[in-house]
């Protein structure tokens, strides 16, 4: 019997990493689908009046183990995957998809549900109980439980094809980044760039045998790169492509894919009775419908544009009078921003750096989310791991009782996806009286250590890192019973306001003198360069804004409308894009082929959440510096009405019960700098 169907005989039941092979995966997977199929058929069967309790209670915790093995293996397919998982990946997403077809499509238990449902008005549920309920049934109508036999087959087929087709597009993406290199060999060319950046692409050039520097598409190697180097044909070069991922003529090619997965799920939303795949989606989020997405980004659009188009001549101003640059391109955005920054702020990454040891920082956010909510993270080295840079913790409250498990892993490898992610190997939630405690991690890609420095983070990895960190936090103090209802598992324009609004301390004097200390001298970060990250919080605000807003509305163009008549990808890009766009086209690149986010993550439809939690977490984090930011009372009230109800109530209840009122945009303009 493969390890994966065992009680795991692990520290607090923690996955059991090394003592699993990569042949355990399929018959693991097999025999899981097929007890959770058994446990399904058990409980649509019962000949007992349908109840909560066996039904929807029943149905909630009836695939555990099979969510068990799933967040094992598709976590460590994001982090650490090789030629082998992807296979196992192929194999097993059509059976797990049509796992959830067989219940979904279940009439037998789908009128069971309904029958529960039905007499909703005559129990006496809890708010979490309620909750339940209403997704579960919802669960069942919005996904085929009243289609005929002949349309639920076509589901089936069109939810199988989206499976393997989304998890293609992923890989590709990570093909293309992993096949390229810049080998510098002409040491002149590497004039701008920080030593560090140096440093590590001469190591990075060892370990393949070469003589020389290697820079590649991984964020690490390429925002330093594309941000310092003086030699603007080669950020030309890595700035196209970085852009030509998956729009090239070669087996990673994501174009007819991205089509592909376009159309199914327009099919899919169709069958289902919705107009688009929008339509379908924004109807269990906070804004419900396309056209207030499409109004919400127009509206910030309006007010950001301005700002954006003067902030984009006066940095081609300045090109041109430094260096005679009369047309700005997109590899000079980085280039000449930097510049300019330091001219306004004298300041940039590479003075701050220092004080942003990797390791420092990561205590800093340990520090604040005590100071906030009485939690204590303990670096421990009995939990197994699945690579050995994977940092494990323990986290326990005041009265010592453990509260979650917490893996960090920070650094680039050929088998791990660009970007950075929190995610769960383990929920938690309370069956049969007992309470499992969540297993949660956040993976990123950070600078390396070198020989001679530890990894030093860009202020921009800051808040990467507590923006993840935040993320984590949702799911680490969660405090419901229900997994699906846990931590995260919350409306989708919602999970980025606890992440942003961590964000926010990255900005304040009391949080950065406990962890911004030089990493050679120990000397904490002088207060004028504190003073000086908060004044340039706004610097090109507006022409970032626009690059969100811009995404958003791709997402919008791509799932809010039929897509059957897109045939050319390109054109199709630069249509939506053309309200938003500042830089000259560059014909080779393409945004849509590496849009990972919405083509493979779980964003469709949903990117403009960003933005959208941007409006909640400002006007929070308003609270915070009305009360102090490490106000014990206001930090209670955050953790007890919004982080740990997880998706137990709906969301603009949870914020509404944590500021006493609906979210003001007001505090995000003010932040950004688009209002006075």
């Amino acid at each position: 019997m493969s390890i994966l169907n065992k009680p795991f005989q692990t520290v607090h039941d923690t996955a059991p990493f090394s003592q699993i092979n990569t042949a355990d995966y399929v018959p693991a997977f097999e025999k899981t689908i097929q007890e959770t199929k058994n446990k399904i058929e058990s409980i649509a069967n019962n000949t007992k009046a349908a109840t909560f309790e066996n039904t929807i209670e029943a149905l909630a915790f009836a695939d555990l183990h099979l969510d068990r093995i799933s967040n094992i293996f598709f976590n460590l397919h994001s982090a650490e995957t090789n030629d082998d998982l992807d296979k196992i990946a192929q194999e097993i997403a059509p059976k797990l998809s049509a796992l959830q077809n067989d219940i979904t499509l279940n009439f037998a238990l789908f009128q069971r549900v309904k029958e529960v449902y039905n007499s909703k008005d005559l129990l006496s549920l809890s708010n979490e109980q309620q909750t339940l309920l209403e997704k579960s049934y919802r669960n069942f109508t919005r996904n085929g439980a009243l289609l005929n036999d002949i349309e639920k087959d076509k589901l089936r087929e069109i939810d199988s094809e989206l499976s393997t087709l989304k998890l293609k597009f992923g890989e590709n993406i990570l093909a293309e980044t992993n096949a390229y290199q810049l080998l510098i060999t002409n040491e002149a060319d590497l004039s701008g760039l920080p030593q560090g950046a140096i440093e590590a692409a001469k190591e990075l050039a060892e370990t393949h045998g070469k003589k020389g520097w290697i820079f590649t598409l991984d964020y690490p190697s390429y925002i330093p790169f594309i941000t310092y180097s003086d030699n603007r044909e080669l950020r030309k070069e890595l700035t196209v492509a970085a852009g030509k991922k998956g729009f090239q003529n070669n087996k990673y090619n994501n174009e007819e894919i991205l089509l592909k997965i376009a159309n199914l799920r327009h099919q899919r939303a169709l069958l289902l009775g919705y107009n688009t795949h929008a339509n379908f989606v924004l109807e269990q989020r906070m804004a419900e419908t396309p056209d207030k997405v499409k109004s919400f980004l127009n509206d910030l659009l309006i007010k950001a544009k301005p700002a954006a188009e003067q902030e984009f001549k006066e940095l081609r101003d300045f090109a041109y009078t430094i260096d005679g640059i009369s047309t700005l391109e997109k590899w000079d955005s980085a280039y000449y921003s930097e510049k300019l920054k330091k001219e306004k702020f004298n300041l940039n990454d590479e003075i701050l750096k220092p004080y942003f040891e990797l390791q420092n920082v990561l205590q800093g956010a340990f520090t604040i989310a005590e100071k906030l909510f009485d939690i204590h993270f303990t670096e421990v080295y009995n939990i197994d791991k699945y690579h050995e840079e994977v940092q494990t913790y323990e986290v326990r409250d005041q009265n010592k009782k453990l509260i979650a498990v917490f893996y960090a892993d920070f650094f680039p490898r050929k088998g791990k996806r660009n970007g950075a992610w929190m995610t769960s190997f383990k929920p938690q939630y309370i069956n049969n009286g007992v309470e499992e405690r969540p297993h949660v991690s956040i993976v990123c890609n950070f600078t390396r250590p070198t020989n001679s420095k530890p990894s030093l983070l860009t202020f921009s990895e800051v808040k990467t890192l507590f923006h993840e960190f935040g993320h984590a936090l949702h799911g680490i103090l969660a405090e419901s019973t229900y997994p699906v209802l846990s931590g995260t598992s919350v409306y989708w324009d919602f999970v980025e306001l606890p992440s942003q609004l961590m964000e926010n301390w990255c900005y304040e004097e009391q949080a950065l003198t406990l962890f911004a200390k030089h990493y050679e001298t120990q000397v904490t970060i002088p207060m004028e360069y504190i003073n000086k990250i908060r004044e340039s919080a706004s610097f090109m605000e507006g022409m970032s804004t626009l690059r969100q807003l811009s995404f958003g509305l791709l997402d919008m163009g791509w799932h809010a409308q039929d897509p059957t008549s897109i045939t050319n990808i390109k054109e199709f890009e630069n249509s939506c894009f053309a309200s938003t766009t500042l830089f000259p086209d560059i014909k080779d690149n393409a945004m849509s082929t590496a849009f990972s986010h919405i083509f493979n993550g779980g964003y469709s439809s949903g990117y403009y959440s960003y933005k959208w939690s941007e409006v909640l977490d400002a006007d929070a984090f308003q609270l915070f510096k009305e009360k102090g930011i490490f106000d014990k009372e206001t930090a209670q009230k955050l953790q007890r009405e919004i982080l740990s109800k997880g998706g137990t109530i709906h969301p603009s209840k949870l914020y509404l019960n944590f500021r006493g009122r609906n979210p003001s945009v007001d505090a995000l303009l003010k932040r950004a700098g688009l209002i006075k």
